[in-house]
């Protein structure tokens, strides 16, 4: 049974690990290179050779209620969305709380994980390390890797003929901080993902002229949806991914095209993605059209190669004059720590059972944790996969055999190949997993997915927040390991925390968020009603209810 575990890295995914390494009685040792946690939320003033950082104005996608840890909320008077600087104090509020700090080796490298020689019988792993210039060498039963996908800077100047005989300034998204230096330019922006947005707007401040390029187009939302709700919160429902399931997904993309197309109309814009019924390319920005109708952002198509002075689009036109251009063209992942069996293996996490696993090896002891490229929150995503990591490593959760991990690996595989995504062995993974769908995935394994028709009979008004309400973190600590006595009052309260720094003036009480249309929800509750009396109806003798309660209906799952 494996005691003794490596995590590589003390950003989100390392904290939470360590964590629950700590809850399941393991013995965690994180080895974290920088000299503090937070991985790329810590800011520096200039970019550090080898470690991703973020840019002094950058916003968190997702909200507090979204985006926490599932035993422990933001406090109620944080801002619903957070500047770099409110999110790695939560951070250090959390390691704090539960004296996470008195396992991290900061300053410390990972220079290489290895197989031990007898790893067939004990799935050990030998760990090397340095630090301040002395090398270590330890044996450890498990290791996680919490390195993430934000490792390598992915710079395809070979895509760009001319780039090479450009004049003026050019450089990737990593190596910016603020619109400083860019007064009067003429700017060009390569790429219109969540980063090519917010530079794009971020230097229009400044800038003479800012040129956004985008290759395929792309989606923007606001992180404001009706009424004023966190948009995450309004649209990460149970609810609306079922419908999404029901509905042909010609169909869905179509309504959700639809919806998105009342804040302001991508064709109009220039942004209307190129590849249909796809939503990789969608990104939050609140003000990116507005700077497109006032002309500080102009969108152009991808670019066809440089000049000494000027860029040539795809559609021919060309923009004179430019002085600097950013690439905001992402990182790849990469693991040069593992032995090259495994990095060959690991390169994307579509090689991986449920996105965790390398399925390949005799002992399930190594484990990724946050490397997944999901539609939603990844810090409670990171959380679920290390609660369930350390419980298959203390052996109270089992994997299947060997053959059926390669099996469902290729399946997915196929089913991303039937959707027309070929490089799924990319380094740089471009499909995003549905958040709902891979939450109670997770949850599943690890016993915590909540069982809605049961929860329907038992507490109609949890249920409720449950199935219409936004799929927050303490879902999953509702039942089963790691249950958390607060969780239900987390779930109930949750809007009360997102209108807390919202009622800086009182005034009379306002309604709550309706998330889902009064006349739906009046249809959906008789038919979940319903659902759950046809499931008692059939249901063998031993799973009726008895006087003290439920006999196993606390694992029947939906």
């Amino acid at each position: 049974m494996v005691r003794r575990v490596a995590i590589v890295g003390a950003g989100v995914s390392g904290l939470a690990s360590i964590k629950c390494c700590l809850d399941e009685g393991l013995e965690p040792t994180c080895f974290e290179k920088s000299d503090g946690i937070g991985g790329l939320w810590q800011f520096t003033e200039t970019p550090q050779k080898g470690r991703i950082g973020v840019y002094r104005s950058v916003m968190t996608n997702t909200s507090k209620e979204m985006t926490c840890f599932s035993d422990f909320p933001f406090p109620e008077d944080c801002p619903n969305y957070l500047r770099h600087s409110a999110l790695l104090e939560y951070l250090r509020a959390y390691a704090k709380h539960f004296c996470l700090l008195d396992y991290i080796r900061f300053q410390t490298t990972v220079c290489s994980i290895r197989k031990h020689p007898h790893f067939t019988a004990t799935g050990q792993w030998v760990v090397d390390t340095e630090t301040n210039g002395e090398q270590t060498s330890e044996i450890f039963d498990g290791v996680m890797v919490c390195s993430g996908h934000y490792a390598e800077i992915n710079l395809p100047l070979d895509s760009f003929p001319g780039i090479e005989n450009f004049k003026g300034r050019y450089f990737h998204s990593w190596e910016y901080r603020d619109q400083k230096g860019f007064e009067g330019q003429k700017v060009l922006v390569v790429g219109a993902g969540n980063t090519g947005g917010d530079l794009a707007v971020d230097i229009s401040r400044t800038a003479a002229k800012v040129f956004l390029s985008t290759r395929s187009g792309a989606w923007v939302i606001s992180r404001i949806s009706e009424a004023g709700w966190p948009v995450d919160m309004a649209w990460t429902t149970r609810f609306y991914e079922l419908i999404e399931k029901l509905l042909p997904e010609g169909t869905a993309y179509k309504l959700m095209a639809k919806k998105i197309n009342r804040w302001f109309n991508h064709e109009n814009y220039g942004l209307i993605p190129v590849k249909s019924n796809s939503w990789t390319s969608l990104i939050l920005n609140d003000e990116l059209p507005s700077c497109i109708l006032c002309g500080t952002v102009t969108v152009k198509p991808n670019v066809k190669r440089f000049t000494d002075t000027s860029a040539v689009f795809e559609d021919e036109t060309v923009e004179e004059n430019i002085d600097t251009v950013i690439f905001t063209t992402g990182y790849s992942a990469t693991f040069p720590f593992l032995e090259e069996s495994l990095r060959d293996a690991c390169r994307s996490s579509t090689s991986l059972y449920k996105h965790i696993f390398p399925p390949h090896l005799e002992k399930p002891t190594l484990a990724f944790v946050g490397f997944i490229a999901l539609a939603g929150p990844i810090l409670p995503a990171a959380e679920l996969q290390a609660r369930w990591i350390t419980r298959v490593f203390n052996g109270s959760s089992e994997l299947p055999p060997m053959s059926r991990l390669i099996s469902e690996v290729a399946k997915r595989k196929n089913a991303l190949l039937k959707k027309g995504i070929t490089d799924i062995s990319s380094k740089k993974d471009k499909t995003r997993m549905k958040f709902v769908s891979y939450m109670d995935e997770i949850a599943a394994c690890l016993g915590v997915k909540p069982n809605v028709p049961l929860l329907f009979l038992s507490d109609p008004k949890l249920a409720w927040m449950v199935f219409f309400g936004p799929c927050t973190s303490y879902q999953y600590r509702l039942t089963g390991p790691g249950k958390w006595r607060e969780a239900r009052g987390a779930i109930l309260t949750q809007w009360d925390r997102v209108l807390k720094p919202l009622k800086t003036r009182v005034v009379e009480d306002s309604p709550q968020p309706a998330t889902v249309p009064h006349w739906v929800k009046a249809l959906a509750l008789p038919i979940f009603l319903g659902a759950a009396l046809i499931i008692l109806k059939y249901l063998p003798p031993a799973w009726l209810p008895r006087r003290n309660g439920w006999s196993v209906l606390s694992s029947f799952h939906v």
